[in-house]
């Protein structure tokens, strides 16, 4: 008996997976880059029905991301789960464009994986994507891979080997490379696994755009040499512009109590139209059948398939979760996020007015410290989003509303404000179309001309997304809605728009922000967030 499972298996925004079987659960972690908390850990009994269970690092003792780039901030966790508890190791990127990458490499654990995670430990600085290799006969050893930093050297210089000693909590004794890669180059992503006598080397290389591969090297020895798979890599869609599926790479394995080995990998779905992937990357899984020694796809060839025949027994379903989100409780609904900021309290309040989350108006929606927005992922090509707000700006400089967003530079904004001429509340649109590019400093923006609302009580707005088209709209009773008359320009929030899917790692959001330039923390009540799904 076999289960069949339609990839991506974690949609949206979920790069970098790292898979941990413990009993008969699966747990997959994912890099969150600048939105905190940090971490986001999916759990599965059947490897088809996903749940987010976990966001370990959500204290500011454990991650502090003010001030951190677009698309830094968490790459590339690796959980595992040995003597007792689980384990997690994650980069904290503090710059991630130029010659420089000012990556920090730490271990948190925890009994329980949506238990309270321990403060970090630090590791080391030499480059990101760490790993850790629980050996057969108990010692422990970090990977990562190295940054090569001089203008005339190979920037992705190999994998880094270092033992980690437990008890003194620190890396002991020499530091080794022990991988250079494969031709394909930028070889990144190390998870180590012994079978049947010899060390696997799982990497991903080619770089996070379309010549995305992972790459299997093998060796009797920890420390090498290793020897390339016949054929180089395990999964790959360079040559397969047709599949559905593209950019694919970056994974790790784990075995099913049978026996079978399943694979997850990162991928995306680009827009046939334009190419753009407004998801970003996100998690596919394949089976894996070994073959003179070697992990291969069951399925032959390079290329991952998007419909799979699972290899369990039972199938776990989930009820699915409600489309409105409501603000009843104490703490936000898990799938909410929010960027850099360790101290929520600053900025969301769910006390002060019962059933409403309180939004703190702060900083621009392109500051890189403190910037009052939570969000969730866009998981579909087409959906519908939609808010219910109560704001009363009193200057120009106070805004509120329901936001699309990628990054700093990339978003559109439909949002209430002032009008000091006017002195009436009005609605607006802001769009930040995908700058700065290479030579561009500063992001620009455009901002749709003011629109009449009533000047009290509660707004509805609402985001149509139709694959690259984003169409906002207004209501003042949630029944009868008025349509903003612009197209927007969805697919500038994509991984490929502005400067590249080279420098660009996330996905796209959509949610609810305030700002108040002013300084006077003027704050917004959202009722109520929705989306759904327009398949």
């Amino acid at each position: 008996m076999s289960l069949t499972v339609t990839n991506p298996i974690l949609p949206g925004f979920n790069p970098d997976p790292a898979i941990c079987r413990v009993g008969d659960d699966y747990y997959i972690a994912t890099s969150t880059f600048e939105w905190f908390p940090g971490v986001q850990i999916s759990h599965s009994r059947d490897l088809k029905n996903w749940r987010i269970i976990a966001r370990p690092l959500n204290r500011p003792s454990q991650l502090n991301m003010l001030g951190n780039p677009d698309s830094g901030g968490v790459w590339a966790p690796c959980l595992t789960y040995a003597d007792g508890q689980f384990w997690l190791i994650f980069t904290d990127v503090k710059r991630q464009q130029g010659n420089f990458k000012d990556a920090h490499n730490y271990l948190v654990t925890c009994e329980t994986i949506d238990g309270e995670w321990s403060d970090p430990v630090y590791l080391n600085s030499s480059g990101f994507d760490p790993s850790l290799f629980h050996d057969d006969d108990g010692r422990k050893w970090l990977l990562n891979m190295v940054w090569d930093y001089r203008a005339d050297h190979h920037r992705f210089d190999g994998i880094l080997l270092q033992e980690f000693d437990p008890v003194a909590n620190q890396l002991v004794g020499p530091i080794e490379n022990i991988f250079k890669g494969s031709a394909r180059g930028l070889v990144e992503g190390p998870h180590l696994y012994k079978r049947d006598g010899y060390y696997y080397l799982f990497t991903a290389e080619g770089g996070t755009e379309y010549a995305h591969a992972e790459t299997i090297a093998r060796s009797r020895s920890l420390t090498g040499p290793y020897e390339m798979m016949p054929g180089t890599h395990l999964v790959t869609t360079i040559d397969h512009p047709e599949n559905y599926l593209q950019r694919c790479g970056h994974g790790s394995i784990c075995d099913t109590p049978g026996g079978e080995t399943v694979f997850v990998h990162l991928t995306s779905r680009p827009m046939r139209t334009s190419g753009r992937s407004p998801m970003g990357r996100e998690t596919a899984i394949q089976t894996l059948t070994w073959i003179d020694g070697w992990p291969r796809l069951s399925q032959g060839g390079v290329a991952p398939q998007t419909e799979v025949e699972l290899p369990v027994m039972e199938e776990y379903p989930l009820a699915p979760l409600a489309d409105r989100i409501t603000f009843e409780e104490d703490s936000l609904d898990i799938r909410f996020q929010w960027l850099r900021n360790p101290y929520p309290e600053e900025f969301i309040d769910l006390k002060s007015r019962p059933g409403y989350l309180r939004l703190v108006g702060y900083e621009s929606l392109g500051s890189l410290f403190r910037s009052s927005l939570v969000a969730v992922r866009q998981t579909d090509f087409s959906y519908q989003a939609s808010t219910q707000i109560d704001f009363q700006p009193e200057d120009y400089l106070q805004q509120a509303g329901l936001v699309c967003y990628y990054n700093t530079h990339k978003y559109h904004y439909c949002y209430l404000s002032f009008d000091d001429v006017s002195q009436r509340r009005h609605l607006a649109i802001m769009s930040c179309n995908a700058g700065p590019t290479w030579d561009s400093e500063f992001p620009q923006f455009e901002a749709l001309k003011a629109i009449d609302i009533p000047q009290s009580g509660e707004l509805y707005l609402r985001a149509d997304v139709r694959f690259d088209r984003l169409i906002f709209s207004w209501s003042a009773d949630g029944e009868q809605w008025q349509s903003i008359p612009v197209r927007l320009d969805a697919s500038i929030l994509s991984d490929e728009a502005g400067t590249g899917a080279g420098a660009n790692f996330t996905g796209a959001f959509v949610g609810l922000a305030c700002q108040d330039l002013s300084g006077q923390k003027r704050h917004a009540d959202f009722r109520y967030f929705e989306y759904v799904n327009q398949r």
